[in-house]
């Protein structure tokens, strides 16, 4: 089975068990997002691609730790050999830092809001970042809004201006206020990550409440500009409402704009916890208009440096899976 069919499967389940020799090194846990306080993911690899699959002791997904890293996953009468891969802060290669785990803010899909979480120290965050040094190549940093829009903003501006020390590639994915590409980009990031979420402004304003659907694609455009075709990157989540047509629409605006959409499939919690997954067939059909879309723009997701796109854990991505 070609890695993309076998990845747009287990990403339609999006779980696995874990069984055999101790694996705690190998989890990650997250702090932003739909997995938000969960009990941990795994990242698999084989060869040079690789899958984040959350834990579930019933999954129909199993993967069997040799010891070291060294694993197999089993599923549907497949057997992949592999490795578990150590995560750097979050996912492998990267420190990907969440800097306030609260959100004052409800989008139906994500859990944050519930988790009341706290906001990481700016020494603390560079601590972490220092401990892991040694085995990433980038720092990504995202994060909730405590208080307002604005305020977040500077707060992670403040961050970033002490992780410059590490000399290493800086992406940010925050909401953004008009001025955050100029600040950013003075600060020398390197990428930026703004999420439209959804495919079509209706199904924003019903998932996301109070946020600013043209606000985002004015932001994303105006990133563009100044970190260039390719350096910009956008969420739209698969499993909202959308039809295949509007998800199309959707991805071919996004690129012929310059930006690299990443299609994030849906994983229900929050609001939308009795939803369904998109299915594995879905996730492959849109993988194909991404692909052809991507290539129509001239955009080539293997040259991201930061974020969700350098990572492909959690989505299927054309150029780097196959």
């Amino acid at each position: 089975m070609r890695w993309t069919d076998l990845k747009a499967e287990l990403l339609a389940v999006g779980t696995a068990r874990v069984n055999g020799e101790p694996a705690e090194r190998y989890i990650a846990r997250s702090t932003a997002g739909p997995g938000a306080g969960g009990s941990g993911a795994v990242f698999f690899s084989a060869g040079d691609q690789r899958v984040k699959l959350a834990l579930n002791p019933e999954s129909p997904i199993e993967i069997v730790h040799r010891g070291d890293g060294a694993a197999d996953l089993h599923y549907n009468n497949t057997v992949v050999h592999g490795r578990l891969k150590e995560p750097g802060l979050h996912c492998p290669d990267q420190a990907f830092l969440t800097v306030t785990e609260s959100c004052i803010f409800a989008c139906r899909y994500c859990s944050v809001p519930r988790l009341a979480g706290r906001r990481k120290t700016v020494e603390e965050i560079v601590a972490m970042v220092e401990s892991v040094k040694d085995r990433i190549h980038s720092i990504s940093i995202t994060s909730g809004v405590a208080g307002s829009i604005e305020e977040e903003e500077d707060y992670v501006l403040e961050v970033v201006r002490h992780l410059t020390r590490f000399g290493l590639p800086i992406g940010v994915s925050i909401y953004p206020t008009p001025r955050t590409p100029d600040r950013l980009h003075a600060l020398g990031v390197v990428e930026v990550k703004f999420n439209i979420e959804a495919a079509t402004p209706a199904l924003f304003a019903m998932q996301c409440p109070g946020l600013d659907y043209d606000r985002l694609w004015q932001v994303l455009d105006q990133s563009v500009a100044l970190f260039g075709r390719g350096r910009v990157f956008s969420n739209v989540i698969i499993g909202l409402g959308e039809t295949d047509a509007e998800m199309e629409a959707c991805i071919t605006r996004l690129t012929a704009h310059g930006i690299i959409p990443v299609l994030r499939p849906l994983n229900p919690v929050a609001a939308l916890a009795g939803a369904e997954r998109p299915s594995a067939a879905r996730l492959k059909k849109l993988f194909a208009v991404h692909e052809q879309a991507l290539a129509v723009a001239g955009l080539d997701t293997r040259q991201a440096l930061t974020m969700c796109t350098n990572c492909a854990g959690c989505d299927l991505v054309p150029g780097r899976d196959a």
